[in-house]
């Protein structure tokens, strides 16, 4: 691989979070940012998740993950239980406030997706989500080895 690519990467991560975070603004939520967007979007596709599982699934660092609940939860957005199978677990889930944010988010989104892929064609759209989930499958499966590497 290019050393290019890996570049480019970061510079498309960097870009689109300027951009989703100005696409929010000018949706009018101001409720949450870009990054805390991604947790929500985790929970909105199942609610009730454990801090590990919610860091695994959003790419967010626990002790990041845990000081971004920490603001979410101090502006009405999350709350936090204990697990029934094990009282020591925590699990997020959503309140009303964030349930009702969801169609704004997903207005947001669908707006960033027309960034992404404006003069692209379906077919080039399709062909770069495959190769992305090729690449999100290695990544997924170096992931399991270096743990199961770990565990033994």
């Amino acid at each position: 691989m290019d050393s290019r690519t890996g570049f480019l990467i970061s510079q498309i991560k960097q870009v689109q979070s300027r951009i989703f975070q100005r696409l929010l603004q000018e949706s009018g939520v101001e409720e949450f940012n870009g990054p805390q967007g991604r947790i929500l979007y985790v929970l909105w596709q199942k609610d009730e998740v454990p801090i590990v599982e919610l860091s695994q699934r959003t790419g967010l660092a626990k002790n990041t993950l845990t000081a971004m609940l920490g603001r979410m939860e101090d502006a009405g957005l999350i709350g936090r239980k204990a697990a029934k199978s094990d009282k020591r677990q925590s699990l997020i889930f959503l309140t009303d406030k964030a349930r009702d944010l969801q169609e704004k988010y997903n207005e947001v989104s669908q707006k960033m997706n027309e960034v992404f892929y404006r003069d692209f064609s379906e077919k080039e759209v399709l062909e770069l989500d495959r190769f992305l989930d090729r690449i999100l499958e290695n990544l997924d499966q170096s992931e399991r080895s270096a743990r199961k590497g770990k565990e033994e």
